[in-house]
């Protein structure tokens, strides 16, 4: 049951690491100097909110079955 949630969601998954990693990158390169942005002030935030944005972004690319 999980390994088939898995196969039918895998592109997605791939998006939530990517998304998480290009995310803590942008915190530890880029971040924010003043540290009052919301989202970019801590890497928590900001790598749940890449792996948020990976998400959507690959999921779109999901073919669905006719």
């Amino acid at each position: 049951m999980i390994t088939n949630w898995i196969q039918k969601n895998k592109l997605g998954m791939i998006g939530l690491l990517v998304g998480a990693v290009a995310g803590f990158a942008y915190w530890k390169f880029i971040g924010c100097a003043s540290g009052t942005c919301m989202i970019t002030a801590k890497p928590l935030n900001s790598s749940l909110y890449g792996a948020l944005m990976g998400y959507l972004l690959f999921s779109m690319f999901k073919q669905e079955a006719k």
